[in-house]
């Protein structure tokens, strides 16, 4: 199975930088809270000199949106909607440690972070361009289809494990207490991506080592090498 991103994406969207980890053996007994104080020390640090809308990786994001003729405050991308209720509460829910690591790395690096369950994927998965015909699951248990163009997370069996792009993530692939083997996707277009990128994939390559005792395997794709195998 593997992961990609459609060529009419990577044509649109040229600066694209996704950054991908797969990791097997996830459980939900591990500690992550030295992690989650340290990056939201950092988010809150870089929060105090600039609001999350003026970010780079946040401002790329908005115009990425704008483009496809989202309006930016009504569709915000994941980091950005994490980095507002960071500001206004000062602390993210805690719900997995899993999530609560990501969450607090995306708040850190200003960049989305996405996480599926691989056993809730069906054969390979592409962010693409929607036909319409995508079943999108909401947390609630809701199914919606996807306009057409939309950019979604669709994997073989055209199940949309991601609306809008890096807006909002489908409750059928959540990360769950019975979740082992996921996948980890980050993406970025601002211009200092591709070293921002390898140092989030890192960062959190690092922790699951250290929090997990997991062999992770990353990679960042480019249009020249759009494919990771999982």
């Amino acid at each position: 199975m593997h992961f990609q991103h459609a060529n009419d994406l990577w044509q649109d969207f040229p600066h694209l930088v996704p950054g991908v980890i797969s990791a097997r053996g996830i459980t939900r007994d591990a500690s992550v809270d030295r992690a989650v104080a340290g990056f939201a020390a950092t988010a809150a640090e870089r929060l105090a000199g600039t609001p999350e809308s003026s970010l780079p990786e946040v401002r790329a994001w908005r115009r990425a949106f704008a483009s496809m003729g989202l309006k930016p405050t009504q569709y915000r991308c994941a980091s950005e909607s994490l980095l507002r209720r960071f500001r206004k509460e000062g602390v993210l829910p805690r719900i997995h440690p899993l999530i609560d690591l990501c969450n607090a790395a995306s708040l850190a690096y200003g960049i989305p972070v996405g996480v599926f369950d691989m056993s809730r994927i069906e054969g390979n998965l592409e962010v693409r361009y929607a036909d319409g015909d995508e079943a999108y699951e909401t947390f609630s248990g809701e199914v919606e289809r996807p306009a057409p163009r939309e950019v979604v997370f669709a994997d073989d069996s055209r199940r949309a494990h991601a609306r809008r792009w890096t807006n909002r993530q489908s409750g059928h692939s959540a990360v769950r207490d019975t979740t082992s083997d996921v996948l980890i996707v980050v993406e970025a277009l601002h211009d200092s991506a591709p070293a921002d990128v390898a140092k989030l994939i890192g960062a959190l390559a690092d922790e699951l080592r250290a929090g997990w005792g997991v062999a992770p395997v990353t990679a960042v794709l480019s249009a020249t090498a759009p494919r990771f195998t999982y």
